[in-house]
């Protein structure tokens, strides 16, 4: 469908593609990776999947200064030039086709149960 194998983790389950476009992908369970910052997988993601695009993504967020955003978009408008847009709501990413090859190993950790944990968990390592 015009984007790379990349864009998920290799830890998917089982997915759902209904006629209508919506795209349903499950994992064991949350987990993280990083592409070109920190990505926060939830044990759901959904989108609804065209030629070229991820738009109305849920379930997927990633680290930006610290804050978590939600993936909103994911977007290639023109192959040929090599790079994926990725929405983040308050600002446009665009990104290296080639960070999105193979997909990402993603690890879970039992303590972590939002994005959020984690950075509570580094910012107070970092106090000691």
């Amino acid at each position: 469908m015009g984007l790379p194998a990349g864009l998920l983790p290799k830890e998917i389950k089982s997915y759902t593609f209904s006629g209508s476009g919506l795209l349903e992908v499950f994992l064991d369970g949350p987990c993280l990776t990083k592409f070109d910052t920190m990505a926060f997988y939830e044990s759901e993601v959904r989108a609804n999947l065209t030629y070229g695009s991820l738009t109305g993504v849920k379930g997927l967020s990633q680290e930006e200064l610290f804050l978590w955003l939600p993936v909103k978009d994911i977007i290639v408008d023109d192959p040929s030039s090599g790079l994926i847009l990725i929405d983040i709501g308050v600002a446009h990413k665009q990104l290296s086709f080639s960070i999105f090859e193979d997909p990402p190993d993603c690890s879970s950790n039992s303590v972590l149960k939002e994005p959020e944990a984690s950075i509570k968990e580094k910012a107070f390592a970092a106090e000691r």
